[in-house]
């Protein structure tokens, strides 16, 4: 399946998505659904709550709410928020913890000149997620 201009190919069930154009540049990135449902699973088991017990709370079924956890299934904002409800947790709460598993998942680049020296003169042109080598 292609995917729109620069964001590469996503497999239907695959847990990450080659981003950028093709070439020794594609990293792998994890999908925004997979770090949703860990984060939504890591707080219901700090809870020590049963996904029945969490289901039942936010109006869904036993079965979706584990495919979300699992990063199966997309879910909805207002399903987000029925299951941030049950968990007792705000939207933004969750949101932020999934910025920064998204954060530690992001592999810095450290560019280098055909010689092998980093390249410093292009900062301007670094992109997100890129590591910047400043050396004295």
């Amino acid at each position: 399946m292609a995917g729109a201009a620069g964001v590469g190919m996503v497999s239907p069930m695959s847990d990450v998505a080659h981003i950028g154009p093709g070439g020794r540049e594609r990293r792998p990135r994890p999908l925004l659904r997979k770090l949703i449902g860990e984060v939504l699973r890591r707080r219901r088991l700090e809870q020590r709550r049963t996904l029945a017990d969490v289901a039942r709370r936010a109006r869904v079924s036993v079965p979706y709410l584990s495919e979300v956890e699992r990063g199966r299934k997309e879910a909805s904002s207002e399903v987000l928020a029925a299951v941030c409800d049950a968990l007792r947790v705000e939207l933004s709460d969750v949101l932020a913890e999934v910025g920064r598993d998204l954060v530690q998942h992001a592999a810095p680049v450290i560019r280098l000149d055909s010689v092998g020296r980093a390249e410093t003169a292009r900062v301007a042109t670094r992109r997100w997620g890129d590591a910047v080598l400043l050396a004295a």
